[in-house]
């Protein structure tokens, strides 16, 4: 496929599925505060069935919102449901890995130094890890595990983690970090699907029936949007985890990102239960302070040059014979590359003095990380990076 076409698709996709996320996102979080929120209603409320009501100002309006215990006496001429938010999010976001990680498979998910796979077999993995990750969680969410959060949530991280572990081990750092987000999100789009909106069905079905609503359906759908919501920041920070190397390019990234799951989870803990009226300031304290003890632990080795390096003479001249055959066809004002057609992350090596400019991206990238050139495409050697280390240390002294 030409590259300017995939540009766009990819932007046209991403930008899409950012916004039907965005759309359910909101409406899932609105609507577990919203649940969060109800207060006892007034008697003659209550004998009409409501078990909670809330009183609500925005935009200028007064909005009153009432919850039914179960079902009101008959179906309203209009109601609303909340599903394509999810639906479309999913579609959106499998034609997105698809375009990218599937049609793009030899460019950002297969890494020959991690696995040497075919196109089909990196697809073929990756479709299957998405279809075990979803399958063990349906399958644990219908026993009566699901009575019993706190076993079913350690269940769910050592499955969580070995697939984490195992897609590190055949995919490239990023194609095993978006897999994982696959997993997640498909997972929260089947709780709507397989969950919530069969439950939602069987009420509404129950009140046009004229019988009562068996409670089972309600407490279903509750369980699974609960479920969603403390998975919602995991698989954020997946979306925007190509951004930042230095979690998903570590040795033990795996571990990273577990790590950062279970962080996001408390935070959203941490909010749930403030929608409760419990402050448990410890719980956000102690994300923060696991957040600052994983960045500690996972940075990089900083480059020590001896003082025989740091005595060495680097010319200009060495240093952009290296930037023009290692970077440059990704970071110029023409770039050669098939895949990255336009200088990417808009920096453009076109003389010393852009060089000069990036020079503390070059450092954190290309000599810490050491994750860029991309997937190392253009062999670049240790000694070359060892050279732009020196050129940016003897720099940094003048």
């Amino acid at each position: 496929m030409d590259p300017y076409i995939t540009e766009w698709l990819n932007l046209i996709i991403r930008f899409a599925h950012l916004i039907v996320g965005i759309a359910w996102i909101g409406a899932s979080f609105y609507f577990v505060w919203l649940d969060n929120h109800l207060e006892t209603p007034p008697q003659y409320k209550a004998d009409q069935g409501i078990g909670g009501d809330l009183w609500a100002i925005h935009g200028g309006g007064f909005y009153e919102v009432a919850k039914y215990k179960l079902a009101p006496p008959q179906m309203p001429k209009h109601l609303h449901w909340f599903k394509w938010e999810a639906y479309t999010t999913w579609i959106t976001g499998f034609l997105l890995l698809s375009l990218m990680f599937y049609v793009g498979a030899e460019s950002y998910l297969i890494d020959k130094r991690v696995a040497d796979l075919t196109q089909f077999q990196a697809i073929a993995l990756g479709l299957g890890s998405i279809v075990v990750g979803v399958g063990s969680y349906e399958l644990l969410v219908r026993t009566q595990l699901k009575n019993h959060g706190i076993v079913l949530g350690i269940i769910l991280i050592v499955i969580a983690t070995a697939l984490s572990y195992g897609l590190t081990q055949i995919f490239s750092a990023r194609g095993a970090y978006m897999h994982m987000g696959a997993i997640i999100g498909t997972i929260m789009a089947g709780n709507v699907f397989f969950g919530i909106m069969p439950s939602q069905r069987a009420l509404v079905k129950a009140v046009e029936a004229g019988t009562a609503p068996d409670a089972k359906y309600g407490l279903n759908a509750k369980l699974r949007s609960t479920h969603n919501t403390y998975i919602t920041l995991p698989v954020l920070f997946i979306m925007i985890s190509n951004h930042y190397p230095m979690t998903f390019n570590h040795h033990a990234n795996w571990l990273v990102l577990i790590a950062i799951v279970l962080i996001t989870a408390a935070i959203r803990q941490y909010f749930v239960l403030r929608h409760f009226g419990q402050q448990k300031p410890m719980i956000f304290v102690g994300a923060i302070v696991a957040t600052i003890a994983l960045a500690y632990a996972i940075s990089p080795e900083k480059v020590e040059l001896s003082e025989a390096q740091k005595q060495q003479q680097v010319t200009t001249e060495q240093v952009q014979s290296i930037i023009e055959q290692r970077c440059s066809s990704c970071h110029s004002d023409n770039n050669t590359d098939e895949i990255f057609t336009s200088a990417q992350s808009g920096i453009s090596f076109t003389d010393i003095a852009s060089i000069e400019q990036w020079s503390p991206r070059i450092k954190a990238r290309v000599i810490d990380a050491k994750d860029m050139p991309f997937m190392n495409k253009t062999q670049m050697t240790e000694q070359e990076r060892n050279t732009l280390a020196i050129w940016i240390a003897n720099n940094a002294e003048k």
